[in-house]
């Protein structure tokens, strides 16, 4: 195959992955799983669920990050994608002689290398102690998600992110995204790497001016795989064919470095340390929210709060539109009730979240899983007889004088009842931990 046609297979192979998230992220249809195979929700279905499918396809991203580098950045994940969009219209628009000299001097802004390995150290240590409350703030998947869906922190975050790629094209994923990190130090030993054939090589330099993550030298003809995003851009602007894609032909030697052991030792310290942190964070974080009711799948509000990863996806999805985004009483996804109820044949939040604080429920357990407590007001009742109409479970009864009577042993929660009366004798209220009837 032309190596030039590699780039536009790639390139179009993102742009319907990117489509098809913005689609999903939106509400507009959820498509066949785009959000599962993405690199943190897989990882933290692991851990939340031990989800065996979530494991095969975490180590087959792995697996093929071993085998081509981070291909991952450049294909699957929707931020990184977007960024790429926007860095070629930045380039589209620095052609215009006003702005090529503003775009040079923007480039000189440099972040040291090794910092990359201290932000992850302290977003994954605080991540396994127990708490997604840090990668909420910095993990592609979930800014994408929190600012499509228009969250305030989701687009603060991305507009942060989209001013460094009108500066330094993929700064972020680079030199900050914890994903990124992860899935350099494996592609620095894959078995397939972006190289340059020095003796095709004419040192045109147009490789390295049209790399979006700044990972080659045309001088000295080198290329760093570790920031190497495998856009391969590269591959389609070299005029002769010198810079591949493959198993480098000569041998490259290991030189682990002195200044490397020291930045790899004081990262892995300061990862264990941050994994105490975490676990201290987790517990304080739950010590003071407030009650609310969860959809079902979601556990209790304590492990909601630290597994869900606030992505908007569920919100977006829900049919009756009754889930909520966080606020400042509750830090993740929630019910109200003030909306609507809960559809007893639906459970479309279980179905979409990709990362495992909603677990994967089947709809038969999900009708069986009782997510609140109804109370009925004698006091404000009219006897219309709605309530008991419309129980999906006939956890409400009728008694002779059509006085409508709860049986809390079978009560799920939906709301249907709460909804369903006019006259607001009905509440709904949060229980401490969901129960499967």
């Amino acid at each position: 195959m032309n190596k030039k046609s590699l780039y536009r297979i790639r390139l179009t192979i993102a742009l319907v992955i990117l489509l098809c998230a913005i689609a999903g992220i939106t509400g507009v249809f959820y498509p066949v799983r785009i959000f599962d195979i993405q690199f943190m929700p897989l990882l933290q279905r692991v851990i939340a669920n031990f989800s065996i499918t979530a494991l095969v396809l975490f180590l087959i991203i792995c697996a093929v990050t071993f085998l081509y580098g981070r291909i991952y950045c450049s294909l699957i994940c929707p931020f990184g994608i977007l960024q790429e969009i926007i860095g070629s219209l930045k380039k589209f628009l620095t052609k215009m002689h006003s702005l090529e000299k503003w775009h040079l001097y923007s480039t000189g802004i440099i972040l040291n290398s090794s910092v990359k390995y201290f932000i992850s150290a302290i977003l994954w240590g605080i991540f396994f102690g127990g708490t997604a409350i840090a990668v909420r703030y910095i993990e592609p998947y979930t800014v994408f998600g929190s600012a499509f869906t228009l969250t305030t922190c989701g687009i603060i975050v991305f507009v942060l992110v989209i001013a460094a790629v009108i500066f330094k094209d993929r700064f972020f994923c680079t030199n900050i995204c914890p994903v990124g990190t992860i899935l350099g130090l494996i592609s620095k030993i894959s078995l397939n790497k972006i190289y340059i054939n020095k003796e095709e090589c004419i040192s045109c330099g147009m490789c390295e001016k049209n790399c979006p993550s700044e990972c080659i030298n045309s001088k000295e003809k080198t290329v760093d795989n570790e920031t190497c995003i495998k856009c391969l851009k590269c591959l389609d602007v070299c005029p002769k064919g010198g810079i591949n894609f493959g198993k480098i032909p000569e041998k490259i030697k290991f030189n682990l470095k002195r200044r490397r052991i020291i930045i790899a030792s004081a990262a892995i310290l300061l990862f264990g340390g941050m994994v105490k942190a975490g676990t201290v964070l987790k517990d304080r974080l739950v010590e003071k929210l407030k009650d609310v009711i969860l959809p079902a799948g979601a556990g209790d509000k304590e492990r909601f709060f630290n597994k869900c990863l606030n992505c908007n996806l569920c919100v977006e999805n829900c049919p009756q539109k009754i889930l909520v985004k966080s606020d400042n009483e509750y830090g993740a996804v929630h019910i109200d009730y003030s909306k609507g109820s809960c559809d007893y044949n639906c459970n479309k939040c279980s179905e979409v979240c990709p990362s495992g604080a909603i677990k994967k429920i089947s709809l038969e357990e999900k009708q069986k899983t009782r997510i609140a407590m109804a109370m009925i007001n004698g006091d404000k009742c009219a006897k219309c007889g709605q309530c008991y109409e419309v129980c999906p479970v006939h956890a409400i009864i009728k008694t002779d004088d059509n006085t409508p009577l709860l049986n809390a042993s079978k009560c799920i929660g939906c709301g249907n009842c709460k909804k369903a009366c006019h006259f607001g004798a009905i509440e709904i209220f949060a229980i401490k931990e969901q129960k499967t009837l």
